[in-house]
């Protein structure tokens, strides 16, 4: 028997962000840091972590957004003009459930790890490309998918893939670990993901007529960013392949 998918549990989405360390360091923390004081900071023993959903529905610190339409267009146009200025290369990945399900009937892999797997392959060839070595930081789900996640990271690092040989995930990542943090640790490469990925997996899924195009203009802003300037792509400059990927 087939699984049954309920429409908003067809697809599964994985974005990752890719940038350099000393950027990050000394260009985008720092920014990062500038914003929350400038928009929301009160306490400073009380960090303030950018969640969308947090900020997007007003709660916490980011409840001083509701009603003041000026600063709401302010700290708008603060994110847009960094997401612009920042460096920064993204992936995306989306998995149609319903439709590996109606092809293949089982599942061969977890969703989650399929994706995981997809996203590390460009990640690897992109490193390859730029004669660079990378680490991998993920948002902690839980100690259960954690740890069957690390598992399959460092089962990818020793083993590599149908298409990405072990030879190349041993040669540009610097560790069979994979890196996991809690939200609470204040990560500014795991809230850049936060802040973008939505708009980004709204604005694919709009682009493979799934779903309509968004209504947010601040939505439509934040994707247009990203298909001009930041998704991986070939060295002729396709994007879909290297930078975005439908599965199956």
């Amino acid at each position: 028997m087939k699984e049954s998918l309920e429409e908003n549990e067809r697809f599964l989405t994985l974005f990752g962000v890719i940038t350099n360390g000393h950027h990050m360091l000394n260009v985008i923390q720092p920014d990062v840091q500038k914003i929350k004081q400038q928009f929301f900071q009160k306490d400073p023993d009380e960090p303030i972590i950018f969640h969308r959903k947090d900020i997007v529905r007003y709660r916490g610190v980011f409840s001083s957004l509701y009603g003041d339409k000026e600063k709401r267009g302010k700290f708008a146009d603060t994110m847009l003009a960094m997401y612009q200025k920042w460096e920064y290369t993204t992936i995306i990945i989306t998995i149609d459930k319903r439709k590996h399900l109606q092809d293949y009937s089982v599942w061969r892999y977890e969703p989650y790890h399929y994706c995981l797997a997809v996203l590390l392959e460009r990640y690897i060839l992109y490193l390859q490309s730029h004669q660079l070595r990378g680490d991998v930081m993920i948002e902690a789900r839980g100690s259960k998918p954690d740890r069957k996640l690390s598992e399959s990271f460092t089962q990818l690092f020793e083993n590599g893939t149908n298409f990405v040989p072990a030879s190349a995930f041993q040669a540009h990542l610097t560790s069979r670990k994979i890196k996991i943090r809690r939200k609470s640790t204040n990560v500014a490469g795991l809230q850049l993901a936060d802040l973008l990925a939505h708009a980004a997996h709204y604005d694919w899924l709009a682009q493979q007529n799934y779903v309509e195009k968004q209504n947010s203009e601040y939505a439509r802003q934040v994707a247009k960013i990203l298909n001009q300037d930041k998704y991986n792509r070939s060295p002729a400059g396709k994007i879909v392949g290297y930078g975005k990927k439908m599965l199956p």
